[in-house]
This record gives structure tokens, C-alpha cells and sequence, in this order.
């Protein structure tokens, strides 16, 4: 048998029906479909919309930010700020305030109370500050060591003991204190009583350092510890650390 080739079969246009699958009727050409050169959709037809849940904007690039609603900046914690300000300015304004009305107060008050008794007289005299009354009886600066041993104290220079008389004229008791007690020099410095020598030398004169009741009188001494050459001129004597205070000379 002789073999025949096939004649060639020309393809079809692009408009023409594509064959399809057997039993299935032959699917139009693209020429026939929108968008590849074929006839536009007929008017009135409606426009194709994209499937519920399809979103409308394509999604940013991939690594782009996408963009954020701008912060809205909290404004309580300048109003808190704000706030502890003038609490602070308050208070510093307040203890000026205080600080400066006591100052003036007591400066005063010790301006009143020396004035009148800056001096009150001599040794053996009476002299009164607030409740108490004191009279200076004599001063000796000759020891340099008060108190019995072994509970003997030293002197870094030498001791002034100053002998005393202290009455409560008030109506309370009244501890006299002799830290509170302050002696000068003839240039005005300033000396303070020594606690530890003033035990020493008190001995069992426990009295001097108690409370004193109304009308009662006890009997002590103070010491100062100072240079030795120096003379004390006056005493400053006082019933309580706020006192006014009154002098007296030591001669």
C-alpha cells in the first residue's frame, strides 16, 4: 500500500470558533474577548465588581511600612509636671516665710531682754533671766585638773570655775542646763561651759543638774576650759537655750 501524506490544514482566523472538547460547543476566538481587540460591553451592561471580600488597594510593596495614623501627644503629664511646680515653689516660698519670721521673732526677743539687762549688776547681786535668778558668788582660774581620782578631768588649757546660787522664781520646774551658758573674754570671745568637767567638779551636787521647783535654790559651779593667760570678763547666763539671757560681770 502506498503511503499518502495528509493534505496541510490551514488554521483558522483568529475570529474564528476554537474546536473544544467533544460535546462541548466550540469557545469564540480571543479576538472575541473583552479586552484582546474584541467588541466593548453592550450599554447599560453593569461593570464588573470585584468578589465580596476582595480587597479594593493593592497591598504595599513588600518591606514598606504602611502608613499609621498620626499619635495624639498626652497632655496629664505636663498638667502633673506643672502641678508638683508650684507645690514645690509653695512650699520653698512657705519655709522662707517661717525660717525668716522666727529669725525675726527671737532677734527681737533678744534684743528686748539684753537691752535691758545686757548688765545686771556685779558678783553677790541678784540678776533674773525668764524664771530663774541667779547670783554669781566668785571665779577661780588657777586649776588646770578638776574632780577626784581616777575620774580626775585635764585641761587642754586651764579651768575657770565660776560658783553659783540658781533660784526658780517661776511657777513650774525648771531644769538648769549648763551647756546653754556661755562666758567672754575682754575681746569678746565667745567660751562654753565644759559638761564633762562640770560633773567632775560638782561631785554629788546632783541638784545643780536636775529640775529646780518653784522657790527651791541649789548651789553649783560651771567651768570653762580655756587658754592659758586668759581672764573671763563677763558671763552669760541664761534659764532655758532660747532665753534672752542676762550678763554679769566677773570682777
Amino acid at each position: 500500500m502506498t503511503y499518502q501524506p495528509h493534505a496541510e490544514q490551514p488554521y483558522p482566523p483568529n475570529n474564528a470558533p476554537q474546536p473544544g472538547v467533544y460535546g462541548q460547543p466550540a469557545q469564540p476566538g480571543y479576538a472575541n474577548q473583552p479586552g484582546f481587540g474584541g467588541p466593548p460591553p453592550a450599554y447599560g451592561a453593569p461593570t464588573p465588581q470585584p468578589a465580596y471580600g476582595a480587597p479594593t488597594q493593592p497591598p504595599p510593596a513588600y518591606g514598606a511600612l504602611a502608613p499609621q495614623a498620626p499619635k495624639k501627644r498626652k497632655k496629664w503629664p505636663w498638667i502633673l509636671l506643672a502641678v508638683v511646680v508650684v507645690l514645690i515653689l509653695g512650699c520653698v516660698g512657705l519655709f522662707t516665710l517661717v525660717i525668716g519670721g522666727t529669725k525675726n521673732a527671737v532677734e527681737t526677743l533678744d534684743d528686748n531682754v539684753s537691752g535691758k539687762n545686757a548688765v545686771a549688776g556685779a558678783m553677790n547681786k541678784p540678776a533674773r533671766d525668764g524664771k530663774f535668778e541667779f547670783t554669781v558668788k566668785s571665779m577661780d582660774c588657777t586649776k588646770t585638773s578638776v574632780g577626784k581620782s581616777p575620774l580626775a578631768v585635764k585641761a587642754q588649757g586651764t579651768y575657770c570655775i565660776v560658783s553659783m546660787t540658781i533660784k526658780n522664781i517661776g511657777d513650774e520646774a525648771q531644769t538648769f542646763d549648763g551647756t546653754s551658758q556661755k562666758a567672754y573674754d575682754a575681746k569678746g570671745t565667745q567660751y562654753s561651759d565644759d559638761l564633762e568637767a562640770e560633773l567632775a567638779v560638782n561631785g554629788d551636787s546632783s541638784t545643780f543638774l536636775q529640775q529646780i521647783n518653784p522657790g527651791n535654790q541649789v548651789t553649783g559651779k560651771l567651768v570653762y576650759d580655756v587658754p592659758k593667760g586668759t581672764k573671763l570678763t563677763t558671763i552669760e547666763l541664761h534659764d532655758s537655750l532660747f532665753s534672752g539671757g542676762v550678763k554679769i560681770p566677773l570682777k
